[in-house]
């Protein structure tokens, strides 16, 4: 993969944000390029490091034909984690889904670990794991993707996968997909940590009109959240920065060294929320009991895909939630001031967001599973568990 070099990064502490790469070209022999601003990223390397990396894909009454494309673009080598929160009564979307999942299974030999948000043994594994933050006033795990996001994290630390990585089920473009995979595993091979982190800036996010396509740049929501976000890193580093392009990113991955340390948000604001929290903590020197983070320092690539990025359309009220969960978590952050504070506010109150005397809410996390022990918690899930199904050779 032809990527351009990584030659401006912004420094917070032990956190660096790498400035945007574009992918020039997806597919190249391995030898020198002859050009110190672009970079081979070797194909064989691409390959092997794909085995390493755990692909999660949480989803929720998504169109079976999406899914279906979704899972035949995940690279034969990646492990493939399935956290659905999908109805099981009037009708049993989740069985549906694991019907395909079998069929795709029986066809590909792809290596699948596939459970149910609400399977009452994943709550009583993290009940006996003391880990209770995730469960809701029932006793099961709460609904939500970051909830989803954080059960992928353990079932890829379970089956030995070095890094996890996130991919949306309600992408139309099965290609996008495959390249998004291949992505994290180039912005892995560019770091020099083993805390890590890659983030995707699509190249377009395409919007049907009267006219056809049009290709924009940006998504409203990423616009808005990117805009406060460098302000925060503005404010926290003295200096004014547009370094960020990813502020909601969806298509994400990190190594597990880095999952595992780190909290999760719940709702929309899981993304940004990973942001923020790694500023707030490793910005500054010793706030943090893991030494070895300093040492070593965590390193954020955002990489812009060559493919365009077009998923399944969720609605108004979807937009104006993730704008809120977004912004409401800059403006709760340590590092924001009263004058960002004041700012994000006025953005949310222009757009009807929220009421003249609200706030936004303050994003719920959940504390880092380092501290699961991830094989008992496996085993209770096992033993237990009314819908885990893996499928392997």
């Amino acid at each position: 993969m032809l990527l351009e070099a990584p030659v401006y990064k912004e420094l917070f502490g032990a956190v660096e944000v790498h400035e945007v790469q574009k992918v020039i070209k997806l597919d190249t022999q391995t030898k020198d390029v002859g050009s110190f601003t672009v970079l081979n990223v070797p194909r064989e390397d691409i390959y092997r490091t794909l085995e390493d990396i755990a692909i999660v894909v949480p989803m929720r009454n998504e169109k079976l034909q999406l899914v279906d494309g979704v899972l035949k673009a995940i690279p034969h080598q990646c492990p493939i984690i399935i956290v659905s929160n999908s109805k099981r009564e009037g009708p049993n979307l989740f069985k549906q889904e694991v019907d395909l999942v079998r069929h795709f299974y029986n066809l590909t030999r792809s290596r699948i670990v596939m459970v149910h948000q609400k399977d009452r043994g994943l709550a009583q594994a993290f009940q006996e794991a003391g880990y209770t933050e995730i469960l809701d006033e029932n006793g099961l795990v709460r609904d939500g993707k970051g909830e989803g996001m954080l059960i992928g994290v353990l079932l890829a630390k379970a089956i030995g996968a070095r890094y996890v990585g996130f991919v949306d089920a309600d992408n139309y473009i099965p290609g996008s997909v495959n390249e998004y995979v291949k992505d994290y595993a180039a912005g892995f091979l560019l770091s020099e940590s083993e805390y890590s982190m890659v983030r995707l800036s699509w190249r377009h996010k395409p919007k049907v009109s009267t006219r056809g396509l049009y290709f924009k740049k940006w998504g409203r929501v990423s616009e808005i959240t990117n805009r406060y976000m460098n302000a925060l890193f503005g404010l926290a580093t003295n200096f004014e920065t547009n370094i960020i392009s990813t502020g909601n990113a969806g298509e994400h991955a990190m190594s597990l060294k880095l999952a595992e340390i780190m909290p999760f948000s719940t709702g929309y604001s899981v993304e940004p929320f990973e942001l923020v929290y790694l500023l707030e903590t490793f910005g500054s020197w010793g706030k943090d009991s893991h030494e070895e983070v300093y040492d070593s320092g965590i390193e954020i690539f955002q990489i812009e895909t060559l493919n365009p990025h077009f998923h399944e359309d969720k609605g108004r009220e979807h937009v104006r939630s993730m704008i809120v969960s977004s912004l409401g978590t800059i403006y709760h952050s340590k590092l924001a001031t009263e004058d960002l504070r004041r700012r994000i506010l006025e953005e949310l109150r222009i757009h009807s967001l929220i009421g003249e005397d609200e706030e936004p809410p303050k994003p719920r996390v959940m504390p880092p599973v380092e501290t699961i022990e991830v094989k008992k918690w496996m085993k209770t899930l096992e033993e237990n568990g009314e819908t885990l199904t893996r499928f392997e050779v």
